[in-house]
Formats: structure tokens, C-alpha cells, sequence
């Protein structure tokens, strides 16, 4: 690699944007001590990268990142540090939708109670439009075998590729959806970049929580209304976006994610518990 081209500066920002993805997604309350966001190699996409095992709050600088191969979800650098056990959601992912780019998982806790209550999640409002009419969901119980540790992490090919199959419609292979709802454990968001799968995790989290809370309103007031004898309105249904509204507030969301990327940069600058180590002017060695 040209250590003055264009492409070497490019894999140095986008080192320094993964680094910043993993503080903005711990500022906005889509992952805690848990969970995780990755890049593919912009200049290799058979590698894939993301941070060894450590709170995204924490990560600071490459020293924390680690470059796996996405056809086995194994470090380029056999004697790297420890890695998450989950990070073949990450590489199967990759190997299945090659315009994939970044991929997010979360424990949301705004999102959880969708992943169990039969509730569906829907689209509430125009930000989060990338939702689609439908937001599929995988579960990961009926893929294990006898004596297998069930802890519902997706830690081996099989389960990571059954997970990157939800994203592809019933009968299809392309990449349909761009949130997977995963029962009783979180989601996964991808994205062409960075930037667009977290821009897509954060409003997913934030859509779960409107979503609840509109539930909420509309059975309280049910609930009133059924205890009330001189009720006669009849409710509305709830509404959420058509699919036209869907189709045209994504492309809105395509173009409008810098806006709140910047916001979240300045946010966790800002903010005494992200490093501002991240921004190296070289490359370590184990990316080029």
C-alpha cells in the first residue's frame, strides 16, 4: 500500500471512525459493557475488523481492534489478543452480502421486550424508516443440538450464517432487511458503512422506546375508557409508517446521516469517559 495515497488515508479514517462507532453506541445507550461494531477492510474485503474483548466505551485507539478473515471469523494475527466469542454474526454477515460494510450488535433494553412478546416492531416515524414494513426475527433455540450450552450466543458459522439469512427475504439471497431482532437477546444492524449502521442501531433503540410508549398511552387509555360508563368514542388504530412512507423516508435517512454523525462526534469528545486516543496518524502494521 501507497503509505501516502488516497487509500492509506482512507483506512486510517475509517480506523478512527470505528473507533469513535464504539463510544457514540455506548453515549446513546445501545450497547453497555456488551456488544459490538465492526468494519470490513476497505482496502481487503476478506477482513473484517472489530475490537478485542472489551467494553465499546473503552475502546480508545487500533491498539483495541483486531482484523479477523471473514471466510472463518479466525484473526489474521493467530497470536492476537482475545476476541468476542460473538463475532461471527460479523463474519458471516460479510461473507453473505458482499455490500455490507459495518455491522452493529446490541442488547438494547428498549428493544428486548420486542424480541420475546410476540409484539411486532414497526416503524413509528420517519427516521426510522430503514426499518421497513416488517423487521424479522431469529431465533436461535430451535438450531441447537443435544448437549449443546445454550446461552444464546451466536458464536459458531452455523448460527452466524442462520443469522445472516434473516436478512434475506423467504426464497431470496439478496439483503432485504436492515435490523434482525434476535430473541430474548438483541439485534444486529448493518449497514454500506459505518456510519449507516449506527445511524440504524441508534433509531432502532430509539424507535423501540416511542413504539413502547405509544403502546403504553393507547392501553391506559383503553383502560379508562372500559371503566368509564360514559364512554362511547371508539379508538383509533395505531399507525405506523406505510410502505411507501418506508421507501421514501429510507432514501430521507441516506441522506440526511452526517448530520446527526456529527453530533455524536462532538458528543463524546466532549465527554470525560471516551479517550481521545483514537486518532493516530499512521496505521499500525497488522491492517496493511
Amino acid at each position: 500500500m501507497d503509505f501516502t495515497g488516497p487509500g492509506y488515508t482512507a483506512l486510517r479514517k475509517e480506523l478512527e471512525t470505528l473507533v469513535l462507532a464504539n463510544n457514540i453506541l455506548h453515549y446513546h445507550n445501545v450497547v453497555d459493557a456488551y456488544g459490538h461494531v465492526s468494519l470490513r477492510h476497505p482496502e481487503k474485503p476478506h477482513v473484517f475488523i472489530m475490537s478485542g474483548d472489551r467494553a465499546p466505551a473503552l475502546v480508545s485507539s487500533q491498539s483495541d481492534l483486531i482484523p479477523y478473515f471473514v471466510s472463518d471469523a479466525s484473526p489474521v494475527d493467530p497470536s492476537s489478543k482475545k476476541g468476542y466469542q460473538e463475532r461471527f454474526i460479523h463474519s458471516e454477515i460479510y461473507e453473505k452480502f458482499p455490500n455490507i460494510n459495518s455491522v452493529v450488535h446490541s442488547h438494547s433494553d428498549a428493544v428486548l421486550p420486542y424480541t420475546m412478546s410476540g409484539v411486532p416492531m414497526k416503524p413509528t416515524f420517519h427516521i426510522a424508516g430503514f426499518l421497513g414494513t416488517h423487521v424479522p426475527t431469529f431465533d436461535i433455540t430451535p438450531l441447537y443440538q443435544p448437549g449443546n450450552r445454550q446461552d444464546m450466543l451466536v458464536n459458531t458459522q452455523t448460527f452466524g450464517s442462520s443469522l445472516a439469512s434473516r436478512f434475506s427475504k423467504e426464497g431470496s439471497t439478496s439483503q432485504d432487511h436492515n435490523v434482525v431482532l434476535m430473541t430474548c437477546h438483541g439485534f444486529t444492524a448493518i449497514g454500506a458503512s459505518i456510519k449507516q449502521a449506527v445511524y440504524r442501531a441508534i433509531y432502532t433503540h430509539v424507535n423501540a422506546g416511542i413504539q413502547t410508549n405509544a403502546l403504553l398511552i393507547r392501553n391506559a387509555s383503553m383502560n379508562i375508557g372500559a371503566n368509564s360508563a360514559n364512554s362511547s368514542s371508539v379508538m383509533e388504530d395505531m399507525r405506523y409508517l406505510n410502505e411507501d412512507q418506508v421507501s421514501a423516508s429510507l432514501k430521507m435517512n441516506e441522506a440526511s446521516q452526517d448530520r446527526p454523525w456529527a453530533l455524536w462526534v462532538k458528543e463524546v469528545e466532549a465527554c470525560p469517559l471516551y479517550s481521545k486516543a483514537g486518532r493516530a496518524l499512521v496505521v499500525e502494521k497488522k491492517f496493511l
